[in-house]
């Protein structure tokens, strides 16, 4: 299944919740779930009214909002899983660590993109660097001590300054460290579940895999 490209707005009404998927346009009064909180159509607003809803609903609607939410495909979104169930641990918790840690989120962590597309094309046209060695593949999976940064040539780069400039105004993770001078950060450790600020509800998620 290819990647979604048509509206990103559609897909923060589609799931009635804020998927960041559009950077600073999400804080603003322009953001879609502050005008209209309900699905696209002539039936959005309509949807769900009087229906009960199933528990295989609950189970996708939440799969669709975090795969929506880190920009993966369903076949990526699947792959994650199945690495992220192998591992020791809650199921649930392994995949959001998984998903925290591909390079594109740690560069829309990091404060150097203004969302997770953003970060991932930053990624993928060579402008990012892990340990000194320019990489660019979004879900290269970050190891704790590993340093991340925007390659020198790069960080005057506008889209680099104007994704600082709007994230120095929020707090980073505690398990990130940020240099905003020399455009770099370091993964310092493994997050846990309560350090990972996504309202999801990952055992929804693995109710469904697991069926």
């Amino acid at each position: 299944m290819s990647r979604y490209t048509g509206p990103a707005c559609r897909l923060c009404r589609r799931e009635g919740t804020k998927l960041f998927l559009k950077g600073t346009r999400c804080l603003t009064e322009k953001c879609a779930i502050e005008r209209r909180a309900y699905p696209a159509g002539q039936h959005g607003q309509n949807m769900g009214r009087g229906r009960k809803t199933s528990e295989y609903a609950k189970q996708l609607r939440e799969k669709q909002k975090v795969k929506r939410m880190y920009g993966l495909t369903e076949t990526q979104f699947r792959t994650t899983f199945t690495r992220a169930s192998h591992l020791p641990g809650m199921k649930g918790t392994n995949l959001l660590v998984a998903l925290e840690t591909r390079l594109d989120n740690i560069v829309y962590r990091m404060g150097f993109a203004a969302s997770r597309r953003a970060a991932r094309q930053l990624v993928r046209h060579g402008h990012v660097e892990v340990n000194g060695r320019k990489l660019d593949i979004p879900s290269y999976k970050v190891l704790p001590g590993q340093e991340v940064r925007v390659a020198p040539a790069d960080r005057e780069m506008l889209a680099v300054k104007v994704a600082q400039d709007q994230a120095s105004r929020g707090a980073t993770v505690s398990w990130i460290s940020v240099d905003a001078e020399k455009a770099a950060g370091r993964l310092l450790e493994l997050p846990t579940r309560e350090a990972i600020p996504v309202a999801a509800q990952e055992q929804l998620i693995v109710e469904l895999y697991s069926k």
